[in-house]
């Protein structure tokens, strides 16, 4: 199950890039100095793939967990 635990990591870096991607996001929004309105927009924006992106990761971890346990 060795091909299990190195799928598993490459989603979860997947996830891991999502996340920073998001993050990066918003912080280039806060430093451009954006409205308050506009800022919120940017943020509502970037929940949902905050949220996709974490959950690719939380899987890709239980992949690796997974294939731990079985090989």
């Amino acid at each position: 199950m060795e091909w299990l635990i190195w799928l598993g990591a490459a989603v979860s870096a997947l996830g891991l890039g999502g996340l920073f991607w998001s993050i990066a996001k918003v912080w280039r929004a806060r430093r451009a100095g954006l409205s308050d309105e506009a800022l919120r927009e940017v943020v509502r924006k970037a929940v949902p793939l905050n949220m996709g992106a974490l959950m690719l990761s939380v899987l890709g971890l239980m992949m690796v967990i997974i294939g731990i346990f079985l090989g």
